[in-house]
């Protein structure tokens, strides 16, 4: 327990004004309410994120947008130039109308036989031939205008469009470059909805479903993220015996892109711990310590730490008390240490 006293000479000391005048940061050691429970590996995906491919055989005549370009939901992206479509389109447009003219041929022979066999000038298998032959010009003429549709369909193929408005991630063609059905154009994503995957052991399933709260953290940009939302697929991998967890992030979120790591912290109960900020501690081989401002003097002592917990802080066993002034930031805090010691050297 500190001797009240001290604290009080402490205090006096270090009053905020005398912390301004320290060339770095520097906080008090106190107990905080934190979080406990798991802890894994991540990685950053896009709700919304799809492969275009080609449909059909054909040469890139223009492609009109590069990877990192904002697209609109309809934008052509990518056209192709396919002479043997535009033939096929012309050719079953020739059918089409062949199929008509045959179709009027044989409707007027059809209404001839009619009235001929209405006078009893024909008989009736000379009827029926003609009916049959008036069905069968139907049929071909629907079968004609099917294949049109279905060229002209086809033939729409070689334009293009983007599925969704988003950002493109990856181009996968050139202009000239001839493709095949199937060959990947272009890949893109929505960034305004992001979600982070992690594979969860079996034993922890249960409590990562009771987990309440779920921070994620993106170490790259030093962001701590409160997950909106938490979906547990109902499957496991039967090598790795994981299950897959996606855990829904906010909307909009600067920075954030499919692919980043991250880590899931999974919080499932709270408790009265003496922490301090992971970046204050400074590493030394098999020495962990952080410089603490005694008065007028910067001195490192060593610690020992416990688990580290969410939002970047760790828990401290042995080594500081409540109360105790630490710096924030241990580099311009040991160069400060040096100087301070060898006054010659400044």
């Amino acid at each position: 327990m500190l001797n009240p006293a001290r604290l009080l000479v402490c205090v006096i000391l270090f009053s905020p004004a005398a912390w301004a005048a320290l060339p770095f940061a520097v906080a008090p050691v106190q107990y905080q309410m934190t979080d406990s429970g798991y802890s894994t590996e991540a990685t950053v995906e896009a709700v919304k994120q799809s492969t275009v491919a080609a449909q059909v055989s054909g040469r890139v005549a223009t492609v009109n947008f590069d990877a990192g370009d904002y697209v609109k939901a309809g934008s052509v992206i990518v056209r192709l130039s396919a002479q043997e479509l535009s033939s096929a389109v012309a050719g079953s447009q020739a059918q089409v109308a062949q199929a008509a003219a045959t179709l009027a041929n044989a409707r007027a022979h059809y209404e001839r036989q009619q009235q001929l066999f209405q006078q009893k000038f024909i008989s009736q298998a000379a009827l029926d031939r003609a009916t049959a032959e008036f069905r069968a010009a139907e049929a071909a003429a629907r079968a004609a205008r099917a294949g049109a549709g279905q060229s002209a369909a086809v033939s729409g193929y070689t334009v293009i469009t983007a599925p969704f408005s988003g950002v493109v991630a990856a181009r996968h063609v050139e202009v000239g470059e001839t493709v095949t059905p199937g060959k990947p154009l272009m890949t893109g994503f929505d960034p305004k909805d992001m979600r982070v995957v992690a594979n969860i052991p079996q034993y922890k399933l249960a409590e990562v479903k009771a987990a309440p709260r779920v921070a994620i953290e993106i170490p790259s940009l030093g962001k701590w993220i409160d997950a909106t939302g938490v979906t547990v697929l109902p499957s496991a991998d039967a090598a790795t015996h994981t299950v897959k967890v996606r855990i829904d992030l906010p909307a909009n979120l600067e920075g954030v892109i499919p692919g980043m790591f991250a880590r899931a912290h999974f919080s499932v109960a709270s408790a009265r711990k003496l922490t301090i900020p992971s970046t204050a501690v400074v590493r030394r081989s098999e020495i962990t310590a952080v410089y603490v401002v005694n008065q007028d003097k910067v001195s490192l002592r060593q610690i020992r730490l416990g688990t580290s917990h969410a939002r970047g802080q760790v828990e401290v066993l042995a080594g500081l008390n409540p109360g105790d002034l630490i710096a924030l930031e241990p580099v311009k805090a040991g160069i400060y240490a040096k100087s301070a010691a060898n006054p010659s050297a400044k």
